[in-house]
């Protein structure tokens, strides 16, 4: 093994050759303080930069064992060592030369702490991952400036990032111990009969739609003592807050007062939030999945008899397809593509429904009769879901009083202060009697498994057996295919969609085999992850990886308009 020393002399002999020289730096170092590992080197300056890792002994990083005996605090210490060796590489990073020349980077972090491939711990040691653009002027490299950058940069953000000592031990420690607070909370959910938890003192409100950090002297959330739970958490003990019980759940009130706002926190309660966040103890339950209308989406297979049959020209519905779905039938499939990866948590907003899909009023039902009318809405059909299936639904609702009917809970928000407003709604209901009649039938309908078939899936593009590209946080170029994920809300990184897609090859490669309906090809690929970690996904070691759930892998799954699928009829 060479070591930084052979490094750095290598590097000054590269001096003002051509770039694709760069590739004899490749392999492994030795430094003082650590292990420099360089697993790729780019071919061009303006390429994909080169993937980097150093790993760092335990004896030298001297982290307590403490702060990762558990898989909560593991994650939690990952994301923060992730941050502050983003934070001073962002402080050495420097323009170089041409393209990327000198860029220091990891992956774009947002607010939320993510199981992520750009750190890994054991009680051995710690690696970092992350790429480094090699300068180079043109195509002619500078072989001075690479070795400033790899064997002085690197060293001086490895001490004073991945070193305990140099770091702040209370600011490890209430990262740490938040992200097993939550972690805890959101798995006592269940045994309370909740399916999401507010703390009292949470900051909802954002900056902005681009920015997601908390809005200063935001209102803090304050619980409905109606509604008021308690929980004992493991670190910080007492927490109380407004905790939504399991069944359907509408939140009320005016127009810009915080309807959708606790919506949105709540739908990314899934996930765990930095502290300081204010978003840090909502926890929601794990397989809420938010649905909308996403006019124009293809669908495969779908089994969406429960909510629209008799469609005109006789179409059956119980295996719908189609490239170009309308609000209604878009919708209907979410919920049933959801139903079938496992979702026990529905999460709706009229302003992302289609009005004909969430409900049909005395007035139109007298108007157009029911023969007329394929669709069966939403009303109708929630409270079956919850009996038959377990399935609860949080909807925001501000036009439709119907629903009050079917509620279980009602919480207004006014001016961002929420009420307990259930016996108010039910009053109501009582005394303005909707007139409408019921179209729902007695019973939800089944929820039909399907099994994709496996040339449907072809990540090949031209000579490359898997071509994959990821856009943000919405798009995934599969193949010869795009899959538009812009509706799939609870997606929050790109390094979530990036290894969505490589799962989606995974898939292909080891269990879509034209036998395995899809929850069990969407549970033996999560119980590799689980068991194996996210580097299983892709051959080589990458840092820009981070762990979705298979809610959101069956929703790009879905999304591949060149999906086939055979259906598993249940007797």
């Amino acid at each position: 093994m060479d070591n930084y020393q052979s490094l750095y002399q290598q590097l000054l002999k590269l001096d003002n050759r051509n770039y694709k020289a760069y590739k004899d730096i490749q392999g492994r170092y030795e430094f003082p303080d650590f292990t420099l590992h360089i697993d790729y080197v780019q071919g061009d300056p303006f390429a994909a930069p080169s993937k980097l890792r150093v790993r760092v002994s335990q004896d030298i990083a001297g982290f307590p064992p403490e702060l990762y005996q558990s898989k909560s605090r593991e994650v939690a210490l990952r994301d923060y060592l992730t941050r502050e060796f983003a934070r001073w590489a962002q402080k050495m990073s420097m323009h170089r030369g041409s393209g990327k020349s000198g860029q220091i980077s990891l992956a774009r972090l947002g607010q939320e702490v993510l199981d992520r491939t750009s750190c890994l711990i054991s009680p051995e040691w710690i690696e970092l991952r992350f790429v480094v653009g090699l300068p180079a002027r043109g195509r002619t490299i500078l072989g001075r400036q690479a070795a400033e950058i790899l064997c002085e940069d690197i060293p001086h953000i490895v001490q004073n990032a991945l070193i305990y000592a140099k770091l702040n031990a209370e600011t490890i420690r209430e990262q740490v111990e938040t992200v097993e607070d939550a972690d805890w909370l959101r798995s006592q959910l269940s045994s309370r009969g909740l399916v999401a938890f507010i703390p009292d003192g949470a900051c909802l409100a954002r900056r902005s739609g681009v920015d997601d950090r908390p809005l200063p002297d935001a209102i803090p959330f304050k619980t409905p003592p109606t509604l008021r739970v308690e929980f004992n958490c493991p670190n910080r003990g007492k927490v109380t807050g407004m905790g939504i019980p399991q069944g359907v759940t509408l939140i009320v009130g005016g127009g810009y007062h915080g309807k959708s706002t606790l919506l949105r926190a709540i739908e990314l309660g899934v996930y765990n939030h930095l502290p300081g966040d204010g978003r840090e103890l909502i926890v929601t339950d794990r397989t809420a999945v938010k649905i909308r209308a996403e006019d124009g989406r293809g669908v495969c297979g779908v089994d969406i008899s429960p909510f629209i049959n008799q469609l005109p020209q006789g179409q059956s519905t119980k295996e719908f397809s189609t490239t170009n779905a309308s609000g209604s039938t878009s919708q209907a499939a979410n919920i049933m593509e959801a139903l079938e990866a496992g979702t026990k948590l529905l999460l709706l907003d009229e302003d992302t429904s289609a009005t004909n899909f969430m409900i049909r009023d005395r007035r139109m039902q007298s108007l157009i009769s029911k023969d007329k009318e394929p669709i069966t809405p939403f009303i109708d059909k929630v409270q079956q879901l919850l009996k038959g299936h377990g399935v609860s639904t949080i909807l925001v609702m501000g036009g439709s009083g119907d629903y009050f009917d079917v509620a279980d809970t009602v919480v207004a928000m006014d001016n961002y202060i929420s009420d307990d407003v259930t016996e108010k709604a039910r009053l109501v209901a009582q005394e303005i009697a909707t007139g409408r009649q019921s179209e729902g039938g007695k019973q939800f309908g089944q929820i039909t498994p399907r099994i994709p078939i496996p040339n449907s899936l072809d990540p090949s593009r031209g000579k490359r057996d898997v071509r994959l590209k990821v856009r943000d946080i919405d798009e995934v170029a599969f193949g010869t295919e795009d899959i538009d994920l812009g509706a799939v809300e609870q997606i929050v990184s790109r390094d979530q969609l990036r290894a969505i897609a490589l799962a989606m090859v995974y898939a292909k490669q080891h269990y879509i085999n034209g036998k395995k309906t899809l929850p069990e090809i969407l549970n033996a690929v999560m119980v590799d992850i689980q068991t194996q970690g996210l580097d299983i996904l892709a051959p080589n070691p990458q840092g820009d990886l981070a762990l979705f759930r298979p809610l959101e892998l069956a929703a790009a799954l879905n999304r591949l308009r060149t999906l086939q699928v055979v259906v598993r009829q249940t007797p």
